[in-house]
């Protein structure tokens, strides 16, 4: 074991992580927001200083006269710079190298994040398909190549590094050091699956759905993505089934109140968001059972202390 137990070395002052994650979400929404204000500036500029129309949707750039491609790109460029400067601070802080952070060795197991990467997708494809048959009538084709193709280059280039931040904070570090201070591995799973679904609370769905429907969603994948770098001593797993998620989402999925505003395959007409929290729960059973036989892991760890 080497995940939680590289933080034992008394380098987990409460501050330093209040640093890091303070500096990397503050550096990530002033600075990285810029060039989004900015293009948002420019269209209400050409438009005489209004806003075309106003968006139910605070994410769909659309209302703006943004191309949804650019504001996809625009939308994700807070996330990678937050996940360079929270990187760049482990070292200094706490003595501790970014693959350490991810799984408390030298060397990050992409064999693992590909793997992963793999069954949350095809699981997250048998379910659409499902879904599909069972209602065509709810999903209308929107296939426009001039706009998909780019979609699928800016989706798998960037969309995993949001989703690797988001990991790495939640998952790894901010797990790594809840394991240090409470010794507890159910604490790891527990604290950090909080904090990342009250971390979406401001997402569209929350708006649309209410904060009692939409929150159990972002708490489960925090769970299930939690439990996973338990097991697998690492967080390489949950990376890859988070980066699957959004890659997926958003070249062949998308909504009225999805955060993920793109001009993806399907446009679902009504969602339901009690099906989709059941739904993600077994998609969620499925894949640690698969998991688990691939990589033979042992719940017994989760009663083990961190020491």
């Amino acid at each position: 074991m080497n995940f939680l137990e590289r933080a034992l070395d008394n380098q987990n002052q409460w501050w330093k992580y209040l640093v890091v994650i303070l500096a990397g979400f503050v550096g990530a929404n002033l600075i990285g927001a810029i060039p989004l204000m900015i293009v948002i500036g420019i269209k209400i500029y050409q438009n005489g200083g209004n806003i075309p129309v106003e968006p139910q949707n605070a994410m769909d750039f659309a209302a703006y006269g943004i191309d949804q491609n650019l504001g996809l790109v625009l939308m994700l460029i807070p996330f990678v710079l937050g996940l360079v400067i929270v990187a760049l601070m482990f070292k200094p802080l706490h003595k501790r190298t970014f693959s350490e952070v991810i799984n408390g060795t030298k060397k990050i197991r992409w064999n693992k994040f590909f793997f992963a990467t793999l069954i949350w997708a095809a699981l997250m494809g048998i379910y659409l398909l499902v879904d599909y048959n069972l209602n065509p009538s709810n999903f209308e084709m929107n296939l426009n190549i001039s706009a998909f193709i780019p979609l699928i280059i800016i989706s798998v280039l960037l969309l995993p590094l949001q989703t690797t931040f988001e990991e790495v904070v939640f998952r790894g570090y901010l797990a790594q050091g809840i394991g240090a201070w409470t010794k507890s591995r159910w604490m790891v799973i527990i604290i950090p699956a909080i904090f990342f679904g009250l971390m979406h609370s401001l997402n569209p769905e929350v708006k649309e759905f209410g904060f009692w429907v939409a929150m159990p969603q972002y708490i489960i994948f925090g769970l299930i993505f939690g439990l996973t770098a338990i097991l697998d001593d690492g967080i390489e797993v949950a990376m890859g089934a988070h980066a699957a998620n959004n890659v997926f989402t958003s070249i062949f999925l998308t909504h009225k109140a999805s955060v993920l505003q793109t001009p993806a395959l399907l446009q679902q007409q009504e969602v339901f968001p009690q099906k989709e929290t059941i739904a993600l729960l077994v998609l969620g059973i499925l894949f640690v059972v698969i998991l688990k036989s691939k990589y033979k892991w042992s719940f017994s760890i989760l009663n083990k202390r961190v020491e």
